[in-house]
C-alpha cells in the first residue's frame, strides 16, 4: 500500500465506520468543552484561548498526526507551566512561547525522539495510565463539593444510563445520549445546577490570524524558552504515551515521528490563531476510542464540531448540566484505570510493581506526568542495572599448580557491579602466574576496564604475571581506549 493510499485509508478507508467517527467526534467535542475552559482557568486567560486551542490542535492533528483516533487539545499538565508566564507578561507572551513550543517540537521529531520510548517500560506505562485515571476522576471532585443538591441525583443518574443503556441498544453510544437526556430533563424542569455556562462565558466568533505582539529580541527568548522547553518535552512524553495506549487498545500501530512532528505544527498553528500549547488527551481519547473512532476523521469531527458548538450553538452548549459531563469523565476514569494491576502486585516481581506504584504517586502527588514517567524510568533503570550486576560471576578454577590461578568471568561487567568483581579474586594466596579468561563476559564501560585494571595490579603488586584472555571484540576495543593494562592473549 502506499503512503498515500495509507493516508487515505485513514479518513475513509475499509476499516473505517463513517457515522461512528461522526458520533464518536461530537461526543468528544461536548466533553472538550468543559475542560478547555477549566485549563484556561488555570493558565489565568479567557475560556477562548483554551477553546480556540481545542478546536485548531484537534483539527490540524487530524490531518498532519500520526496517531488516527487520538485527540490532542489544551490540557492540564500544559496549562500549568503557563501559569507564571501569563501572571507576569501577559497573554502575547503565551501565545509566542506556544509557536515556539511547536518549532521545538518538530526538531525533536526530526532528531526522532520517539525512539526514547523504547527506556519506558510495561510498569511506567501502567502507571501511567493508572495515574491518569486517577486524576480524570480528581479532576471531577470540584464538579461534586459545594453544589446544589441536585448535582449528586444526577451524576448517579447519568452513571446508571452510561453502563445501562449498551444492555438495550448500541446504536449511538451511551455517554452522548446521557448528556443528552440529562440536558433536556434540566431544562425542561429548569434544575437549579451547575451548568457549562457557569464555568466561563463562551466564544462568539470565528478564531482570526494573528502574530503575536511581543519583542523579538534576546530578551524574550530568556523569557519565553523555558517554559516552552518544560511545555515541549511534557507535550511529546505525554502524547507519545498515550498514542502507545491506543495501539495497543486498537491493535493497531501508529507512526510516533509523524505524531512528534505532527503535534509541533499543531502547537504551532495554534500560538498564530489565539490558542495556548496543548498535547493529546488521554481522557478524551479514550471516549473517541470507546465510542468506536479509530480514524481521523473522529478527531477532525472534534475539533470541527466543538467551534460550530460553541460558536453558533453556545447558548445551548452553554445549559448542559456539569453533572452530566462528570459522569461521562467518572466512566471514563473507571473505563481508562487497569484493574488488573491490583492483583497483579501479588504475582509480578517486586521491582515491576514498586515501579507501577511510584509512578502513580508522583504523577498524582505532583501532578505532573513528566515528573511521574522520569521517576519510574529512573528506578525501572536501577533495577535492571541491579538485576544485571547479579548475573557477574568470577569462578576460581582448581590447577595442579599451586603457584598458578586460573579464573573465568561470566555476566555483565559494569559500573554496579564493578566493585563486586574486584571483591571475587582471591589476593592472599600470592601466585606467580594468573589466567582470567573473560570469554563468557562482556565488558560495557570504562568502570569496568578499570576494575579490571585494579585487579591486575593488585595481583602485579604481589609479584604475579597476569593474563587475561578471551575479550570479545568490543570489550578488547573498550579496554584498549582505556588503555587497560596486563597481558591480554586473544
Amino acid at each position: 500500500m502506499t503512503s498515500f493510499a495509507r493516508y487515505r485509508s485513514e479518513w475513509f478507508g475499509p476499516n473505517i465506520h463513517i457515522p461512528t467517527e461522526l458520533i464518536s467526534g461530537i461526543l468528544v467535542a461536548l466533553a472538550l468543552i468543559p475542560e478547555a475552559i477549566s485549563f484556561s482557568i488555570i493558565a489565568g486567560v479567557d475560556p477562548k484561548v483554551g477553546l480556540y486551542a481545542s478546536f485548531s490542535i484537534a483539527v490540524t492533528l487530524a490531518f498532519a498526526g500520526g496517531r488516527p483516533g487520538m485527540i490532542s487539545a489544551a490540557t492540564a499538565s500544559m496549562a500549568v507551566l503557563f501559569i507564571d508566564l501569563v501572571k507576569d507578561h501577559g497573554l502575547q507572551y503565551l501565545l509566542v512561547t506556544t509557536i515556539l513550543i511547536g518549532i521545538l517540537q518538530i526538531i525533536a521529531g526530526l532528531l526522532r525522539i520517539d525512539r526514547m520510548m523504547g527506556f519506558i517500560s510495561r510498569s511506567v506505562m501502567t502507571g501511567f495510565v493508572n495515574a491518569l485515571a486517577i486524576l480524570i476522576f480528581l479532576a471531577q471532585v470540584p464538579e461534586m463539593t459545594g453544589v446544589p443538591g441536585l448535582t449528586y441525583p444526577l451524576i448517579a443518574v447519568g452513571l446508571a444510563l452510561i453502563y445501562l443503556l449498551p444492555r438495550v441498544t448500541k446504536i449511538l453510544p451511551s455517554p452522548l445520549i446521557t448528556i443528552v437526556l440529562l440536558t433536556a430533563v434540566a431544562m425542561t424542569f429548569d434544575f437549579d445546577v451547575r451548568t457549562v455556562g457557569d464555568m466561563g462565558e463562551l466564544p462568539s466568533s470565528l478564531p482570526v490570524f494573528l502574530l503575536p505582539d511581543v519583542p523579538l529580541n534576546l530578551e524574550t527568548l530568556r523569557i519565553i524558552l523555558p517554559v516552552a522547553l518544560a511545555a515541549t518535552i511534557v507535550g511529546l512524553l505525554e502524547s507519545l504515551l498515550t498514542a502507545s495506549l491506543i495501539d495497543e487498545i486498537t491493535d493497531t500501530k501508529s507512526n510516533k515521528q509523524r505524531e512528534s512532528i505532527g503535534q509541533g505544527l499543531a502547537n504551532f498553528v495554534t500560538g498564530l490563531f489565539g490558542g495556548m500549547g496543548g498535547c493529546a488527551m488521554i481522557g478524551q481519547s479514550m471516549i473517541n476510542t470507546r465510542a468506536g473512532g479509530r480514524g481521523r476523521l473522529s478527531t477532525f469531527t472534534a475539533g470541527a464540531f466543538l467551534l460550530f458548538l460553541v460558536v453558533v450553538l453556545g447558548d445551548l452548549v452553554g445549559r448542559i448540566p456539569m453533572a452530566a459531563l462528570v459522569a461521562v469523565m467518572i466512566f471514563v476514569s473507571v473505563s481508562t484505570f487497569r484493574w488488573s494491576s491490583l492483583r497483579e502486585l501479588r504475582t509480578h516481581p517486586v521491582s515491576s510493581s514498586a515501579v507501577m506504584v511510584v509512578t502513580v504517586a508522583v504523577v498524582v502527588a505532583t501532578r505532573n506526568l513528566a515528573l511521574g514517567v522520569l521517576a519510574g524510568v529512573i528506578i525501572s533503570g536501577l533495577g535492571f542495572a541491579w538485576r544485571l550486576a547479579q548475573s557477574t560471576h568470577v569462578h576460581r578454577i582448581e590447577t595442579a599448580d599451586d603457584r598458578m590461578q586460573q579464573y573465568e568471568v561470566t555476566g555483565q561487567v559494569f559500573f554496579v557491579s564493578a566493585e563486586a568483581f574486584i571483591s571475587r579474586f582471591d589476593f592472599d594466596s600470592r601466585p606467580e602466574r594468573v589466567s582470567i579468561d573473560l570469554g563468557d563476559a562482556h565488558l560495557w564501560d570504562t568502570s569496568a576496564v578499570q576494575a579490571l585494571d585494579r585487579v591486575i595490579a593488585k595481583f602485579e603488586r604481589n609479584g604475579a604475571t597476569v593474563e587475561v584472555t578471551g575479550l570479545n571484540e568490543v570489550s578488547a576495543l573498550l579496554r584498549s581506549q582505556v588503555g587497560g593494562a596486563g597481558t591480554t592473549a586473544h
